[in-house]
């Protein structure tokens, strides 16, 4: 895994979408051994979300059902298809399917397609985010000549 970093900034590299397979941890709270699964918060030093790439192999199910205290969760599925539970609702996603969960939504998905399902889930504290897109920016110049920020 490829890391680069400053004060302002953490880069990482965790490698093609297709071999995400190749990452595992060690489940904090069941202790099981989770493969397809790399989160990025500590990785980068992130300080307000927890962003974990996922890989579902074929035919098979996250394994179980839960909620969050105080997190909602944003599911981006950038391949394969299968289902996506939300308290009763279940219903079908694939690639490009964009999931938003409160925190009390009892949630859980299944692969049931052929080929691996890859997602990544965003997670962060809801209402947190006071301001977004543009209101959260200012443009900052740059002299080409000077290569220099002015």
């Amino acid at each position: 895994m490829k890391q680069s970093e400053n004060k302002d900034y953490t880069a990482v590299n965790i490698g093609p979408l297709d071999e995400i397979k190749s990452h595992s941890l060690i489940h904090p709270i069941s202790g099981k051994e989770v493969k397809g699964k790399v989160f990025l918060k500590e990785l980068t030093k992130a300080s307000g979300t927890e962003i974990s790439f996922n890989a579902l192999p074929p035919k098979t199910e996250l394994g179980y059902f839960h909620i969050h205290n105080q997190d909602e969760e944003t599911y981006i599925v950038l391949k394969g298809s299968g289902y996506y539970q939300v308290n009763e609702d279940c219903f079908p996603i694939e690639e490009g399917s964009i999931i938003r969960v409160a925190p009390e939504g009892v949630r859980s998905l299944c692969n049931s397609s052929d080929e691996e399902l890859v997602y990544i889930c965003v997670q962060s504290k809801m209402n947190s985010l006071e301001e977004h897109t543009t209101d959260d920016g200012s443009r900052v110049a740059y002299d080409s000549k000077m290569k220099a920020f002015v």
